[in-house]
């Protein structure tokens, strides 16, 4: 697939390589490309995968595809794994427009706008697919060579939802930039790439919650719906995707076909619309524009109050940093329902929950503002007091998990006080100590390697992960003995976590670093 310089099979293989480059196991910041090593890796572990996968498929024998639990099960996997791909597409969308820095001298050159923005597209086709591609063919291998044929469907179905589904978040980011613009679209489609992640998750729990509050209601609701007659049944179109992954010819057909069209679509009657996304991206990172009243400064608050400031600013203009830390706050909304719920209270899990939400909030947001200071030794050389200034970087870091908390903790003290006090001290303490782990151990940092930050500093985060899980043992074992489960285990529970918090916490004094 070299082809001739300029042509689309020359363009593709610059931007797989790109993509492999960026993917490879073990690539460093200085890598270039991935080594002898990196590709043995990669050919052991789906080998590897081979192995398991046949012997998990010899045990188990032929599946019943005419048995409706095996379609719903498979359907709702398949439906799973769509949402994360959706995700996946919507980052790679983001890339690929914006980050990547490569498509005005792209768009100056020969090549046909149509051609470049055909290979970009797939590119992000092959990046949503290659990773269910490298864990689920295996076991399509395996199911064919002992006789199952149809699990080879997995190429077709994979392929089809990934390019439907990388159509619809391309033509998401470019509608977005027509309505909100450029940078704002940077910012959303971060943030709906993680609600996409996370909406399985969010579900899960819904429905748990459902369930267990309405069990009859439920159970009586969906049988009605998989009735026969139901709008679930077992000719709803709702399971076509299901259908199509078990091998049924004619919906894999049709998955083909309308990936197939997708795809066309968008890249023949998009490409203009991209150009204009670009054009505005350009215009916007390079028009600054003029204030009507001129600058105006504002001087009279306090240091501590314009550091706090300075960061929540700095974190609020970076679209990467609103994602990631959006994605921590999603999994609060489960808390929320059990805590607002008519149901019993379940007073150990939600003040355990809370915690360890809290504490990993924090160290996130205090390893941005601490360890990931783009100017530190500017406030080193300020005429202020850094005692001051470190003390307004970790409030930062900590005040806004304390007030996401806050809802749930004043409606736990109001409902029972001695739990909701036990939850306010564990959640207080957890998020203290996981500013203060990271203001004495993180280490300096780009805040572009925030999602690589557990393998280039791993004792701040192995410190950091065990003072969440201490603070929420300890809260978890104390509200268990104030809501009456027995007192032998818990307060032994108690005690070793305790002791934990303390540990946790003189190792990281022990092993700060200099000046810290």
């Amino acid at each position: 697939m070299m082809g001739t310089p300029g042509s689309i099979g020359w363009l593709l293989r610059h931007e797989l390589k790109l993509a492999w480059y960026n993917a490879a196991p073990g690539k460093t910041n200085t890598a270039r490309r991935p080594g002898a090593a990196g590709l043995a890796t990669v050919g052991l572990v789906w080998l590897a995968l081979h192995g398991i996968a046949f012997f998990i498929v010899g045990r188990t024998g032929a599946i019943d595809t005419s048995d409706p639990r095996v379609l719903v099960a498979v359907t709702a996997l398949l439906y799973g794994c769509m949402t994360f791909m959706l995700s996946s597409a919507l980052h790679t969308s983001v890339l690929v427009l914006f980050e990547r820095g490569d498509l005005d001298l792209l768009l100056s050159s020969p090549l046909s706008s149509r051609s470049i923005f055909t290979v970009r597209l797939g590119v992000v086709v092959a990046g949503t697919a290659a990773l269910y591609l490298f864990f689920l063919t295996p076991f399509a291998h395996a199911g064919a060579a002992l006789g199952h044929v149809r699990w080879l469907a997995v190429y077709p179905v994979v392929l089809g939802c990934a390019t439907v589904l990388a159509c619809a978040a391309m033509l998401l980011t470019l509608a977005l930039v027509r309505l909100i613009g450029a940078r704002r679209t940077r910012v959303v489609a971060q943030v709906i790439g993680a609600l996409a992640g996370a909406l399985l998750f969010i579900l899960a729990q819904l429905f748990n919650y459902l369930s267990g509050s309405r069990e009859a209601q439920a159970m009586e609701a969906f049988s009605r719906a998989f009735s026969s007659s139901g709008a679930l049944g077992a000719g709803s179109p709702l399971w076509l995707p299901g259908r199509a992954l078990l091998g049924e010819p004619m919906p894999i057909l049709g998955l083909v076909l309308l990936a197939g069209a997708a795809f066309a679509l968008t890249a023949a009657r998009t490409h203009r619309f991209f150009v204009h996304g670009l054009q505005q991206v350009a215009s916007s990172s390079r028009v600054t524009p003029r204030l009507a009243r001129g600058v105006r400064y504002r001087f009279g608050a306090g240091l501590f109050d314009t550091v706090v400031r300075k960061e929540w600013r700095l974190i609020r203009r970076d679209p990467h940093l609103i994602s990631q830390v959006a994605l921590q706050l999603i999994y609060l909304l489960p808390i929320f329902l059990v805590v607002f719920g008519e149901r019993d209270i379940r007073y150990p899990a939600i003040t355990a929950g809370l915690t360890l939400l809290c504490s990993s909030l924090t160290a996130s947001l205090a390893w941005i503002v601490v360890s990931a200071e783009d100017a530190p030794d500017l406030l080193a050389m300020a005429p202020a007091s850094s005692r001051l200034v470190r003390l307004a970087k970790l409030a930062a870091g900590a005040m806004p998990a304390l007030a996401i908390a806050s809802v749930p903790l004043v409606w736990l003290v109001l409902r029972e006080p001695l739990a909701g006090l036990l939850a306010c001290f564990t959640v207080s303490g957890a998020t203290c100590t996981a500013a203060v782990i990271v203001h004495w151990c993180g280490k300096p940092a780009m805040r572009s390697d925030y999602t690589r930050r557990g393998k280039s500093d791993t004792l701040t985060s192995l410190l950091e992960g065990a003072n969440s899980l201490a603070w929420g043992g300890l809260g978890f074992c104390m509200s268990s003995i104030v809501g009456g489960n027995g007192t032998e285990g818990y307060l032994a529970g108690v005690a070793l976590t305790a002791m934990a918090t303390v540990v946790v916490l003189a190792l990281a004094w022990l092993l700060r670093q200099p000046g810290a």
